[in-house]
């Protein structure tokens, strides 16, 4: 056992992990014993010496340890990695998922620190832990010979690699990549930008979330804001809305809205180039209104320092959009910042009614779609809030 990295937790510390968290924190450790090598596997025990789970050990992380297994003499090679992505590919395909959906979500799956999606027969990949990056040929080896794709991306380029030490990075890992891969989404085209879209390519975890709001929409008159590629304002025209208005910041984002709407062959479709917060405001002057609006904007907050004012943000547009929703009418209101509770985000959705002197029901909750799945006892991996409102 010497060999081996031994960590012994402090009193009480694994409570967390116990519950099914899979990180262990650097301020959380008592002693450390054997040989430390970052990247290798470190053994956990709490303080009364009992065994609580092994994995991947970063000493430049906060996240000093990453359990990957709790069975103390369960044997971590290609053949442990095999078994958990191919597990995880066929939970999606069992719940329906065909085309495009997220194979692998980290640590909710058991492999923290790598992201797996599939657009079509294209792959995206993320590697957010090092112990991840120093086997990456190895997990590239493993995707081409259970999916086969055509190409594989990774996109690495997000800053919270800088935690584990490790560099930006984005590129083709294998095979070719397109500029643009069309997907089914539900039942719609969507020509996504791996390359350079948002996250890994696209917002694969609202695709539930933008099929429900089939319920709300016939016949009605949509406001979609902070748009992105249009997956609620496409929907919703799909699903018979009369009308059809996307707003968003970015000029490519509405190119890319135009682009698939017209791929759908949907001719009551709008997009504009907005400000969200200004654009609101501009409808109440103009006495404007919607039926239905949505709301999906980024998240407000990525630390927990950012929550008061992304409190404040989240409020300031939904009380705004629900001053021009018609009565009877609904607001589709997310959130995609874990820190924004299940909680919080309600008592704002309440304060943010009160302020806007209108009674509004709650008609639905929803979380990320089935293929994102929040792993209890990890905070983290709930983060998606979709609440729908009905203005009375």
């Amino acid at each position: 056992m010497n060999q081996n990295c031994k960590i012994t937790l402090k009193p009480k510390e694994d409570i967390r992990i116990i519950q099914g968290h899979p990180w262990v924190f650097n301020n959380e450790i008592e002693r450390i014993e054997g040989n430390i090598q970052s990247g290798d596997i470190a053994y956990v025990y709490n303080s009364k010496n009992q065994f609580i789970g092994k994995g991947f050990l970063n000493t430049s992380s906060k996240i000093f340890v990453r359990v990957l297994s709790r069975i103390e003499h369960e044997v971590i090679d290609e053949e442990f990695f095999r078994s958990i992505i191919v597990r995880s590919n066929q939970s999606r395909l069992d719940l329906g998922y065909k085309n495009s959906y997220r194979v692998l979500f980290g640590e909710a799956d058991g492999i923290p620190g790598l992201i797996v999606d599939k657009y079509d027969e294209y792959l995206s990949m993320q590697v957010l832990s090092l112990g991840i990056d120093l086997r990456k040929d190895m997990f590239i080896k493993l995707l081409v010979e259970l999916f086969h794709p055509k190409g594989i991306y990774e996109r690495s380029d997000v800053p919270v690699r800088k935690k584990e030490g490790l560099p930006l990075f984005k590129g083709v890992v294998y095979g070719e990549v397109p500029e643009l891969i069309r997907i089914k989404e539900n039942a719609l085209n969507m020509d996504v930008d791996i390359i350079n879209g948002q996250k890994t390519g696209s917002f694969l975890d609202q695709q539930d979330n933008h099929e429900a709001i089939k319920s709300y929409v016939k016949d009605k008159h949509v406001l979609d804001c902070f748009s992105h590629i249009g997956g609620f304002g496409l929907h919703a025209a799909y699903h018979g809305a009369s009308s059809v208005t996307c707003l968003d910041i970015s000029e490519s984002a509405v190119e890319q809205i135009k682009h698939n709407a017209s791929i759908n062959h949907f001719h009551n479709v709008t997009a504009e180039k907005k400000d969200v917060f200004q654009a609101l405001r501009d409808y109440q002057t103009l006495n404007q209104t919607f039926d239905v609006v949505v709301l999906d904007p980024p998240a407000f907050a990525k630390k927990n320092d950012d929550i008061k004012k992304a409190y404040q943000g989240y409020k300031e547009i939904n009380l705004q959009a629900l001053k021009i929703i018609n009565p009877d009418g609904y607001l589709l209101s997310c959130s995609c910042s874990h820190y924004m509770t299940p909680a919080l985000f309600m008592e704002m959705l309440m304060e943010a009614s009160q302020d806007a002197k209108k009674i509004t029901q709650m008609i639905e909750f929803r979380i990320q779609s089935k293929d994102h799945p929040a792993l209890f006892g990890s905070d983290e991996s709930l983060y998606l809030k979709c609440v729908t409102l009905r203005v009375k």
